[in-house]
């Protein structure tokens, strides 16, 4: 997910275009990547339904963080943030939800598995990320691609 003409928000469009590239020569499992993920909202559902799970990939930015600092959480995790009272503020969790309701095949909220990148800079228009998260990115990739290869095979 994210925007890759975004700074740092461009993340994980970069991780999955790469991760694609490595899942195609060392795995025969079927798997759907999609390499660009813009949308919000209620539009998610569209690419979202219809998966036995999900593997998200994402960027973060919160009080204090460290750009390149990255963390795991399963959709579990975001139930607190779901407002299902006012589809005006429809966040991740709660197109989800509303998916469900709605009858669409959703993962289950422990089949979503979430990897969010914390970021420096989300909000300026630039092809590159900033130095920070561009120095940390081969570690990031490696560390989140050995995860996100254990749920492929597990």
């Amino acid at each position: 997910m994210g925007n890759p003409i975004l700074a740092d928000d461009a993340i994980g469009v970069r991780l999955a275009k790469d991760f694609k590239a490595r899942l195609d020569r060392v795995t025969a499992a079927r798997v759907t990547v999609v390499e660009e993920c813009s949308v919000g909202g209620m539009n998610l559902l569209e690419v979202v339904a219809d998966y036995d799970r999900l593997i998200v990939l994402d960027s973060i930015k919160t009080q204090g963080g460290i750009p390149g600092t990255w963390y795991y959480f399963t959709a579990e995790s975001l139930r607190e943030t779901m407002n299902l009272n006012n589809v005006h503020d429809t966040n991740f969790a709660t197109a989800l939800e509303l998916g469900r309701r709605i009858g669409h095949k959703i993962p289950l909220e422990n089949e979503i598995h979430i990897f969010a990148i914390e970021v420096q800079d989300n909000i300026t228009f630039a092809e590159a990320m900033t130095p920070p998260l561009e120095d940390a990115y081969p570690i990031i990739s490696e560390e989140i691609f050995q995860e996100v290869f254990r749920f492929i095979q597990g």
